[in-house]
């Protein structure tokens, strides 16, 4: 059997970290958001490749979840001194990722290929694929008005208040190489634990990606990124009240609903089983905060059981 997934991410990464050590890595295929990509001091940056690459490669940091583990920043403090706005951190040794990604995309190359180079040298089994290889930057409207992502994000630390979103140019994207065969192939399809509206949705903006998960029979399987009312890391909590959502895994499965089968409510909220269930959705109850390396793989596990 074959599982696909979709992640963006730490929350991902953490959960795909433990999937690797109880499935074969080689019948794994990653879809990956890209709408957090974006361009600085002329390099390409893509943050949730990265972030996967760097955890299944057993290099990212593992209290920040993001970089790699022991890096320096030497290269960023000398740009500090020369006047650059060096607001959004890049090691020494992540800058090489970067600097390889743009160079190699600068020949012609797709950003489908680059990734595929960048996990092999980086020995990952497992297949990442960027969710298309067309730009499709998530622009994020807020009171202050419309934001890059990473403006909003790093920059701005998620202190606009959100209005909605815009994955610019994803009606004119097409799914890159692998995606749809991915999807099609697969006996399982996994929604990772990751932010809803900038995660997951970007991907699902991409044209023939929302239909073939609705189309699909294999077992679609979401796991919730909210735990009792807040977001274990990132803005999804806060992004849920300011767009007038209920703050709880429930709005998450609505979001999910027209194509999903089952959806992993963690051990804390499990007085929301019968409001999911409500929705013709399965539910499994589960302990899904994953600190600690053991809590990954368990949760994997149960993940497993389902499909």
């Amino acid at each position: 059997m074959r599982i696909a997934a979709l992640a963006g991410g730490v929350g991902a990464a953490k959960f795909l970290s433990g999937l690797v050590e109880v499935f074969p890595a080689e019948d794994l295929t990653v879809v990956v958001n890209t709408g957090d990509d974006f361009q600085w001091l002329g390099l390409y940056i893509c943050p949730d490749l990265d972030t996967l690459t760097y955890t299944l490669a057993g290099l990212a940091h593992p209290e920040r979840g993001w970089g790699v583990r022991g890096d320096t920043f030497h290269t960023l403090a000398r740009l500090q001194e020369l006047g650059c706005d060096t607001w959004f951190l890049l090691g020494d040794r992540d800058l090489a990722t970067h600097i390889y990604r743009t160079a190699a995309l600068l020949r012609g190359q797709s950003l489908n290929d680059v990734t595929h180079r960048i996990c092999l040298a980086n020995k990952i089994r497992a297949t990442l694929l960027p969710m298309t290889n067309s730009p499709v930057p998530t622009q994020v409207h807020t009171d202050e008005g419309i934001l890059p992502f990473q403006e909003y994000f790093v920059r701005r630390k998620c202190e606009p208040r959100v209005a909605g979103f815009t994955y610019s140019g994803a009606e004119r994207s097409h799914a890159a190489p692998g995606v749809f065969e991915a999807l099609r192939e697969a006996g399982a399809i996994l929604i990772c634990p990751s932010n809803p509206f900038i995660s997951i949705a970007p991907i699902l903006a991409v044209p023939g990606i929302r239909e073939t998960l609705r189309n699909s029979t294999a077992k679609v399987i979401a796991i919730t990124p909210i735990i009792a009312g807040k977001s274990v890391k990132g803005p999804a909590a806060t992004m849920l009240e300011q767009l007038g959502h209920e703050v709880s895994a429930v709005s998450v499965a609505r979001m999910y609903q027209e194509f999903l089968d089952v959806f992993v409510l963690d051990r804390r909220d499990a007085d929301l089983e019968p409001q999911i269930a409500y929705l013709d959705i399965e539910v499994k109850v589960a302990e899904t905060l994953m600190d600690t390396h053991e809590r990954k793989v368990d949760l994997a596990r149960e993940v497993l059981a389902l499909i």
